[in-house]
C-alpha cells in the first residue's frame, strides 16, 4: 500500500470517528470469513459500522477525535465497531462475542470517556436510542388514552342507564 493511499485511509477513518459518538475495540483472531460477513452484516443490521484496522493507520486516525485516549488498546489483531447510536456499536459487537469466542471486546468509549470490556458489556446491555424513544412515546400516551376512556365511561353509564329506564317504562305498556 503507497503513501496516499495510506493517507487517504486514515483520513476516511478520522472523519468517521469524528462524527461517531460510540467506538467498540476488539481484537478477532481466526474469524472464518463467513464468520466476518456474517458479524458485518449484524452490527451494520445494527446501525453501526465494523472495521478492520492497520493499528499504525489506526492510531494516526484516532488522533484529534475524543477517542484519542484508546490509541493503546489497538495491538494484535485489531478491529472496531463505531456507531452514532451511543449503545448499537456496543450491543452489535457484544452479541456477536457472546456468541463467537474469536472475537474479543478489548475496550471502548462512549463521547470521549473510556470504557474498558465490562463497561462496554454494560453500555449493550441498556435500550438503544430507539427504544428509549419508543418507551417515552408509550407513557406519554398511556395516561391520553386512559384519559379518554374514563371521559368516555361515565357518558357510556349515562346511556346504558337511560336505555335500561325507557325499556322499563315501555314494558308495562306491551304486555297491557
Amino acid at each position: 500500500m503507497d503513501r496516499s493511499h495510506k493517507q487517504l485511509l486514515v483520513e476516511a477513518l478520522h472523519q468517521d470517528l469524528s462524527e461517531t459518538v460510540c467506538l467498540v475495540v476488539t481484537h478477532q483472531t481466526g474469524l472464518s470469513v463467513a464468520e466476518a460477513t456474517r458479524l458485518r452484516r449484524e452490527v451494520r443490521g445494527a446501525g453501526a459500522r465494523f472495521r478492520v484496522t492497520k493499528n499504525r493507520l489506526a492510531k494516526r486516525a484516532l488522533q484529534g477525535t475524543p477517542f484519542a485516549g484508546l490509541a493503546p488498546l489497538f495491538t494484535g489483531p485489531t478491529a472496531i465497531a463505531f456507531s452514532h447510536d451511543p449503545v448499537a456499536a456496543a450491543r452489535a459487537a457484544v452479541e456477536f462475542a457472546n456468541r463467537n469466542d474469536k472475537l474479543t471486546i478489548v475496550g471502548g468509549s462512549l463521547d470521549g470517556r473510556p470504557l474498558d470490556a465490562a463497561g462496554v458489556r454494560a453500555l449493550a446491555a441498556l435500550p438503544s436510542l430507539d427504544e428509549l424513544r419508543g418507551k417515552i412515546i408509550g407513557l406519554v400516551q398511556a395516561p391520553a388514552t386512559k384519559l379518554a376512556g374514563l371521559l368516555q365511561a361515565p357518558g357510556g353509564q349515562l346511556a346504558r342507564l337511560l336505555a335500561a329506564h325507557a325499556e322499563a317504562e315501555g314494558a308495562p305498556e306491551d304486555g297491557g
